[in-house]
C-alpha cells in the first residue's frame, strides 16, 4: 500500500501523521514551518483522504502501512509528527520498526488506552451522507445536529468534497472506521514483550486537553524512555491549530538536531 501523500521543502525527509477523521491537508502550517528546513512528507492515513481503503485499521497495520511507505520512497532513517491517533501511528511506528524512526514528535496524545468518544461525529458523518447536501454549508446544517463545536465541524467538512463526477461525499471511510473504531483507544504495544524505542521522542501536550495527564507518565516512559513531555500553555487538542508558532518552534527545534 503506497500512502497518498503531499510534500514539499527540501532537506532530510519529515513525515506527518494527521489525527482521526482528517487528512494530509490538516497539518499544513506545520507543514509549511517544516518546509524551511526539511522534506515534508504529508500523508492520508487508511481510509482518509485519498489513500487505500483497508479492512483492518488497528494501528500494527497503519504503521505497517507507513513503513512501506517510507521503504517505498526510500526515505529511512526519518524524523517523524504525529498529531492524535496519528501519534499513536508514529509511536507504533517506532516500536515495530525503530530503523526507520531517527526521532519522533508526539502531539497531544500518549501511548495508553482511551475510552470511546466519537459517538457524536460518527452519527453526524452518517447524517450527513445520507442527507447528500450538495455544498459544504448545507453539510454543516445537518451536521450541526450532531456536533455542536464549529470548530470540529470545520474540520470535519474538510474531508466533504466532490469526486471527479461531481458527486458529494465523505473522503472519510465511515464503515471501516466504525467497524475498526474499537482498536482505536488501544494502547500502543511494542511486539515482543518489553520493547521499547530508544530513541529522542518529544510529547507536546496542550495543558487545556485530557489527553496527556501526569498519570500517563510511567506509561511513555516504560516505552519511550529517552522522551521529554512539554506542556503548551492555554492550547487544547488542536494545539497545532490553536498556536501554530509556538507548536512549529517546540517542534522544528527538537527536530534539526
Amino acid at each position: 500500500m503506497l500512502l497518498h501523500h503531499l510534500h514539499r521543502g527540501e532537506g532530510p525527509p519529515v513525515l506527518l501523521l494527521h489525527g482521526l477523521f482528517g487528512s494530509a491537508a490538516n497539518l499544513g502550517m506545520v507543514a509549511r514551518g517544516l518546509a524551511e528546513q526539511f522534506c515534508v512528507y504529508s500523508l492520508d492515513l487508511p481510509n482518509h483522504g485519498q489513500s487505500p481503503r483497508r479492512e483492518v485499521m488497528d494501528y500494527p497495520a497503519m504503521a505497517t502501512d507507513v513503513a512501506e511507505f517510507i521503504e517505498g520512497m526510500n526515505l529511512a532513517p526519518c524524523r517523524v509528527l504525529g498529531h492524535s491517533m496519528g501519534g499513536k501511528v508514529a509511536m507504533q511506528l517506532a516500536l515495530q520498526r525503530p530503523e526507520l524512526v531517527d526521532r519522533l514528535v508526539v502531539a497531544d496524545i500518549a501511548p495508553v488506552q482511551y475510552p470511546p468518544h466519537h459517538d457524536d461525529v460518527l452519527s453526524g458523518l452518517d447524517a450527513v451522507a445520507l442527507a447528500g447536501p450538495d455544498d459544504r454549508k448545507r453539510a454543516d446544517a445537518v451536521l450541526a445536529e450532531h456536533v455542536e463545536d464549529a470548530g470540529v465541524r470545520a474540520f470535519l467538512l474538510k474531508s466533504w468534497q466532490q469526486d471527479q463526477h461531481g458527486r458529494w461525499d465523505w473522503l472519510i471511510n465511515r464503515e471501516a472506521i466504525k467497524a475498526n473504531y474499537h482498536y482505536l483507544g488501544e494502547p500502543n504495544v511494542p511486539p515482543s514483550p518489553g520493547g521499547q524505542y530508544a530513541g529522542p521522542v518529544l510529547f507536546i501536550a496542550g495543558s487545556e486537553s485530557n489527553y496527556v495527564r501526569a498519570e500517563h507518565r510511567d506509561a511513555v516512559l516504560a516505552l519511550f524512555p529517552n522522551a521529554e513531555v512539554k506542556f503548551m500553555q492555554g492550547a487544547g487538542h488542536w494545539l497545532h491549530a490553536e498556536k501554530p508558532a509556538v507548536f512549529n518552534k517546540l517542534a522544528t527545534r527538537f527536530l534539526s538536531v
